[in-house]
């Protein structure tokens, strides 16, 4: 038999790990997968945004960067998901203006705070809608002053499509409509999807929609540009007027995508995710993808504080629309 002492040793050894200082650091972050998540669809604009981001992000950061949707409530699913995680760096969220500042005033309850129960990362660019038409079931509209006088000639006989009650694409008819005193008739849909093949059966008329599907309609010949909602033109379609330009109105619809993580995430974790995902944004290859392929317009400001500004302001500016609009949700 072992002497008593060289039996405490023994064990004293055995239980070596559990008496690791109790300030021993983990590894380094980031040491396991990311997940970028998203609040839509597979096919959405978010999802397509996420996934080009996640390759270049993946070799910066040495690590896997997977993207994740959880769908429903016009985004909140997600949002609230986030606004609820443990804010260790291994969780984002691609989230919108329409999640973040739509549903702000949308919403009647929401469970999370769209504003303060986040912490920023970055602004990933202003995403502009456009006003679609399918000219094969409507050969009378071929520009935005034949849409206001069929509009004003028969009010109400004009329908716009969204992809959603709420969505930005709603908010961007409603406020076209506002703006310019016309009775259209909105008809929401399930997502993209639904939207788009609306127009083209010719169940709506209009379809305000974002500029990365828009592009992609307009250029297969399945739907024609009639202004984008903006200020000025997008280099992806030339030769589309600004609604200023065609309309005889300036007005702007736009929307934007940002980066968010659960709220308290560390400094420093925040610091190397706005640093990795501004060098990318930046980098020649990636702002061509972001203007000539989405029609998205790179943002001037990619710190924190810079997303946070733009992000408080918007909450103010859409919930004036929201209200004009007549849209709510329980």
């Amino acid at each position: 038999m072992l002497p008593r002492l060289a039996l405490t040793l023994l064990a004293l050894l055995g239980a070596a790990p559990a008496l690791a200082p109790a300030g021993a650091q983990e590894a380094p972050w980031p040491n396991r997968p990311i997940t970028i998540l998203g609040g839509f669809p597979n096919g959405a604009g978010t999802e397509i945004y996420a996934r080009r981001l996640a390759e270049p992000l993946s070799r910066a950061l040495g690590t896997p960067v997977v993207v994740d949707n959880k769908t429903g409530a016009g985004g909140n699913i997600a949002s609230d998901f986030v606004a609820k995680a443990r804010p260790d760096g291994y969780l984002f969220l691609l989230g919108t203006a329409g999640t973040h500042a739509i549903n702000a005033t949308l919403y009647r309850n929401l469970p999370f705070n769209p504003l303060t129960d986040v912490t920023h990362i970055a602004l990933l660019g202003d995403v502009p809608n456009v006003m679609l038409v399918n000219q094969q079931r409507t050969p009378g509209l071929r520009s935005c002053a034949d849409v206001l006088a069929a509009a004003r000639a028969q009010p109400g006989s004009l329908n716009y499509g969204s992809t959603g009650n709420g969505a930005s694409t709603h908010l961007a008819g409603a406020a076209f409509a506002t703006t310019f005193g016309l009775n259209l008739v909105h008809i929401p849909y399930r997502g993209q999807p639904g939207a788009m093949q609306a127009l083209l059966a010719g169940d709506v008329q209009l379809f305000l929609n974002q500029s990365g599907p828009a592009i992609a309609l307009i250029q297969q010949g399945q739907a024609q540009g009639l202004a984008v909602m903006r200020g000025t033109r997008l280099p992806a379609l030339p030769n589309i007027p600004t609604v200023q330009e065609a309309c005889g109105v300036e007005m702007d619809t736009s929307t934007w995508y940002g980066l968010f993580a659960p709220p308290g995430l560390p400094a420093a974790i925040q610091a190397r995710m706005n640093t990795e995902v501004a060098r990318i944004i930046r980098t020649p290859e990636f702002t061509e993808w972001l203007v000539s392929n989405q029609g998205i317009v790179p943002p001037v400001d990619l710190t924190p504080e810079g997303f946070r500004r733009v992000h408080a302001a918007d909450i103010t500016r859409w919930a004036g629309v929201v209200r004009s609009s007549g849209a709510q949700v329980d």
